[in-house]
């Protein structure tokens, strides 16, 4: 029995599904918190699928057999929804998106303080980047929306296809969508400039002509969001100039270190319920620091720049998923593999392998004392004949250090030196000098996110 397709919509908002897959000779499916799901056990015909493409599609339908996708939105049982038809082996198959009728506020995704800043900023780039389905789309409409209520300005928008629909409040709205409203991204931001914007919301920055053009929209005072297909604020970066050739690359460079203002980078994981997704997110406030950087094209050096700077509101992507780990949100297993450095998130977070704490898994590291072993008169486990163990402060045997002519305990370091002032050993917690890294952060492993933060994400 074919069921319609206000029928699958309607199951699948009730069962808290996000997209519907109609694949020929495959059952219907929708996604459930990242996994998909069998909406019937009947697998789908041709004709099924002939039926459903049409359906949605109208009289663009055709166009499917000349170009072999079509992008469009539909309402279906009183939910907007995001469509995309597309050939395979010659049969049609639909992803249908259900997107939310309610556009959320600010507050209640779970995003981390900068972006409340967002709303109030005049002028610049703000980008929010991550992987398909990452709620790029749900954050900007948020942002956009408070824009909506709370500012007497022109929003315009270019979408491909227009996803959130946005009543008018306090700001004139208009929304644009490609293919239908204009024929391409480049085409409609040009003639944007012509029509009085204040905000311009730009769906994907596809090409170095779309990309050139929000940059000198940002340049003349218009405040520009926009998203990527990135993993990070500082692949961000790269991806914007690498898009360019070399000879033009300094130039983009230094547009971008004048103009951007913020990168947002989105993963949506699994609650630790098992029921539900819930954001991690990376943010980088561009710092005086961090344009420098930007202009003379040392991105590889941004990231230990945005965690100096987490006293104005960046955080990296590693901080943020201890922050949810020990806020109850998500697992350690699910933080540990969705990061960008595991050793440091497995040891800054408790419950990691079969519930046993970081500090149960490193026996002695940090501690005062040595593993004690069952075995009469064995040394602790890893330990070296004569070495301190890591994180004590005390000397084994009086051993001394590699090259020093001094016994441990007043000892001089290799070369004859003296220890930088009254330097603790590794493993004590506490950097040389007694002195915090930059910004004040705490060493990794301190279980602190770096710049002496706890946890900045409100659930």
């Amino acid at each position: 029995m074919r069921l319609t397709l206000e029928e699958m919509v309607t199951k699948a908002v009730e069962n808290r599904g996000s997209d519907i897959h109609l694949v020929y000779g495959l059952p219907p499916k929708y996604r459930v918190d990242g996994q998909l799901v069998n909406i019937q056990d009947e697998p789908l015909t041709h004709e099924d699928c002939e039926y459903y493409g049409e359906t949605l599609a109208g009289d663009m339908f055709k166009q499917i057999e000349h170009i072999g996708e079509l992008d469009l939105a539909r309402t279906i049982a009183g939910e907007r929804c995001r469509i995309n038809l597309f050939r395979q082996q010659n049969e049609c198959s639909t992803a249908l998106r259900v997107l939310s009728n309610k556009i959320p506020k600010i507050e209640q995704l779970g995003l981390p303080p900068l972006v409340a800043q967002f709303p109030t900023w005049q002028k610049g780039i703000v980008l929010v980047t991550g992987e398909t389905g990452s709620g790029k789309s749900t954050t900007l409409a948020a942002i956009l929306d408070q824009i909506n209520h709370t500012r007497y300005e022109h929003i315009i928008t270019l979408e491909d296809p227009i996803e959130y629909i946005y009543t008018p409040d306090k700001c004139v709205v208009n929304q644009r969508e490609i293919g239908k409203d204009t024929e391409s991204y480049y085409n409609g931001l040009r003639a944007i400039l012509r029509e009085d914007p204040d905000i311009i919301l730009i769906g994907e920055m596809r090409d170095n002509a779309t990309i050139e053009t929000a940059l000198t929209a940002a340049e003349t005072g218009h405040l520009v969001f926009a998203t990527l297909h990135t993993n990070s604020a500082t692949d961000a970066v790269d991806r914007i100039v690498g898009t360019f050739p070399a000879d033009r690359q300094p130039q983009i460079r230094l547009q971008l270190s004048t103009t951007l203002n913020a990168v947002l980078s989105q993963q949506l994981l699994l609650r630790k319920s098992g029921k539900g997704r819930v954001c991690a997110c990376e943010a980088m406030y561009v710092t005086a620091a961090i344009r420098n950087l930007i202009r003379e094209g040392k991105t590889p050096q941004m990231e230990s720049a945005m965690l100096s700077s987490a006293n104005q509101g960046s955080i990296s992507m590693d901080n943020s998923l201890i922050n949810l780990v020990k806020n109850g949100s998500i697992s350690s297993e699910t933080a540990v593999m969705a990061a960008n450095n595991r050793d440091y998130v497995k040891a800054n977070v408790g419950g990691f392998v079969g519930g046993a704490s970081a500090r149960t898994q490193m026996a002695g590291m940090g501690s005062s004392k040595p593993a004690q072993s069952s075995i009469p008169g064995a040394r602790p486990a890893g330990s070296i004949p004569g070495a301190r163990p890591m994180g004590s402060g005390q000397p084994m045997g009086g051993a001394r250090p590699m090259g020093s002519g001094q016994p441990m305990g007043g000892a001089r370091p290799m070369g004859g030196a003296a220890p930088m002032g009254g330097a603790r050993p590794m493993g004590s917690g506490q950097p040389m000098g007694g002195a915090r890294p930059m910004g004040g952060a705490r060493p990794m492993g301190s279980g602190q996110p770096m710049g002496g933060q706890g946890s900045i994400f409100k659930h």
